[in-house]
């Protein structure tokens, strides 16, 4: 058994298979440009769908695809604020009459003194 035992060698971390005799699968390279003028250029297998954006190396930027047109920007729902769903519960009029309330519980009106 001791024959088998390979000395010195880290389980999983390292192959010792070669790379000789393998054929990679076709590629291409992609570039994509950043809006501060640098070039990221990526080889990618020429079956994999290649992404609109990729993050450039440089200064991390979103950069897009050479001569290919921007993606449409998503029309999406707009965020609704506080202001927003307060108002689909209670009508501008409500409003001012639950205000005034609250500014008499914490301004009471001061009591008048009645003189002797």
């Amino acid at each position: 058994m001791g024959e088998r035992v390979l000395r010195g060698s880290r389980l999983g971390t390292t192959s010792y298979e070669t790379d000789r005799n393998t054929d990679l699968a076709p590629r291409r390279e992609v570039i994509f440009d950043c809006p501060e003028g640098h070039e990221t250029r990526m080889p990618m297998a020429l079956d994999a769908e290649v992404p609109a954006s990729w993050e450039c190396r440089t200064c991390g930027a979103p950069a897009v695809q050479r001569d290919v047109e921007a993606p449409a920007a998503k029309v999406g729902k707009q965020a609704r604020t506080h202001w927003d769903m307060l108002l689909e519960r209670r009508s501008i009029d409500d409003l001012e009459d639950v205000l005034n309330e609250r500014l008499a519980e914490l301004h009471p009106a001061p009591k008048s003194r009645k003189s002797a």
